[in-house]
């Protein structure tokens, strides 16, 4: 289906979304929304100043407590119609992505799915906020538990998945009966506007949620946090900014919740099926153009099918297509933005210099838009900076292994603790290496492993709590520990 992309951004609103109402900021100041694939501009936005952003926090402040009372049924009936109405506007959404994050609209369109799938989780789960009720062990009371909403909270999310990330917060949030302060990212804020709107088409109340994008993240969020009545930040992003946040945060003891960088490993055993690990591969790194945080980033492949794998690899990879992602043909779009491209000319470089062979690519493409070939380097080592760092782009570094006990040992020899991936066919093995694994995630066999319905999170410096799954509307509830005393 074929959209058109003026009357598709004419549906974008362009202000600050404020107690119910698309507002101008305070200080009049704009905030220009680029295409990656071709450099022009697709809007131009308000910009929030601090103002901006305490306004919208009086805003949810205002209507928390009548919005923790509205019953679960008719939260989770507004989080039902507002699945509907993103999945009727699937080819808007998904034009939207395209042109502000370069994605190929095929997966821009499986991301409008994967969103959607949040708000149709936890509209069936909002109901389902259980406690519990027991006799005391002594007998001389009753023990009540049950959860209440955490209070008004801070959504802050990244560029690289514009609608998935906003559904993944902003559903669990409403479900719990929560209000909210949006904080979308300054280079793909059209998605999420567009949402918002969807969401009060939706029904959704005025000033439950609440949205501010702007130049300045700080500008938003400094003021936010320093006010006693946040309760709750969530984050998504770089694991700089959120250790800055987390310090921010203990000063009003927020709850939180961070999803930080990772360094995904991705292992393939010498009795792996080496087709479908290559498929694997493909799935997790080069979707979305390897800009995820779950994206596959060192690639540890057994010694005795190394040379296979990486035929097999480099096959695949020729065959993807670079290009604007608006061509249904495209499979591989632009980076986001021109530090992105010359990042990887740098890391390709730095794994040159230091004994690495580009098998495939290792170019920037000239022209418009911020595009850099499909890439595979081999004769990788721990020393290069892509084992060291996030890659964040199409660039897969291929290390070798010997034993099981070498490739864990490599695999953890990270502070990140996010993604992980490993292809074998021993049953045994995969309980073995997901056991010996420091991650939060681990897919067995399978190169995605993404859904609405699992708890999706990372441990150390990739950070804390979870999203997605029973467990991500717990994170937007306190519980309440009531005793009643026994009568008998």
């Amino acid at each position: 289906m074929t959209v058109n992309t003026a009357e598709v951004l004419a549906k974008v609103p362009t202000g600050l979304l404020i107690d119910g109402r698309w507002v101008d900021s305070v200080s009049n100041e704009t905030l220009d929304v680029t295409n990656p694939a071709t450099g022009e501009t697709l809007a131009t936005l308000a910009s929030a100043s601090e103002e901006d952003a305490r306004r919208a926090l009086d805003a949810a402040a205002g209507v928390q407590a009548k919005w923790a009372k509205t019953p679960a049924r008719e939260r989770a009936e507004i989080l039902r119609r507002a699945f509907e109405l993103v999945t009727e506007r699937r080819e808007e959404f998904a034009a939207l992505m395209t042109l502000e994050m370069g994605k190929p609209l095929s997966e821009a369109r499986g991301e409008v799915d994967y969103g959607a799938e949040y708000l149709r989780w936890f509209s069936e789960e909002t109901a389902r906020q259980y406690g519990n009720a027991f006799r005391s062990p002594d007998g001389t009371t009753n023990i009540i538990t049950r959860r209440k909403p955490v209070g008004p909270c801070l959504l802050i999310t990244p560029w690289n998945f514009p609608l998935a990330m906003a559904t993944r917060k902003v559903a669990p949030a409403v479900a719990a009966g929560c209000t909210m302060v949006l904080k979308s990212a300054k280079l793909t804020p059209l998605t999420a506007q567009y949402f918002a709107q969807t969401m009060m088409d939706a029904g959704l109340p005025a000033g439950v949620l609440n949205v501010v994008t702007g130049k300045s993240a700080s500008a938003i969020s400094g003021p936010v946090m320093s006010d006693s009545r946040l309760r709750k930040i969530s984050f998504t992003g770089s694991t700089s900014v959120g250790k800055t946040l987390l310090k921010q945060a203990a000063d009003n003891v927020l709850r939180t919740s961070m999803e930080l960088g990772g360094n995904a490993p991705f292992l393939v055993f010498e009795d792996a099926d080496l087709d479908q690990a290559v498929d694997g591969l493909m799935a997790a790194k080069m979707r979305n153009m390897g800009e995820a945080c779950t994206a596959a980033n060192r690639v540890l492949v057994h010694e005795d099918v190394a040379e296979e794998f990486i035929e097999k690899a480099a096959a695949k990879l020729k065959e993807f297509t670079v290009g604007n992602g608006m061509d249904e043909s495209v499979t591989c779009g632009p980076l986001i933005e021109e530090s992105a491209v010359e990042n990887l000319v740098a890391l390709v470089a730095d794994a040159k210099d230091k004994g690495a062979e580009v098998v495939v690519g290792g170019n920037r493409l000239e022209g418009d838009g911020f595009f850099f070939e499909p890439t595979l380097i081999t004769g990788v080592t721990p020393e290069m900076r892509v084992v060291k760092e996030e890659i964040f782009g199409p660039v897969i570094a291929i290390q070798t292994f010997s034993t099981e006990d070498e490739a864990l040992s490599m695999a953890n020899d990270t502070e990140y603790g996010l993604g992980s991936y490993a292809f074998t066919e021993d049953s045994d093995r995969l309980w073995r290496v997901a056991d010996g694994l420091e991650f939060g995630l681990f897919g067995a066999n399978v190169g995605a492993f993404s859904n609405a319905a699992a708890p999706f999170g990372g441990v150390k410096h990739s950070g804390m709590g979870r999203e997605g799954g029973a467990e991500g509307l717990d994170e937007y509830t306190e519980v309440q520990y009531m005793c009643v005393r026994n009568p008998y």
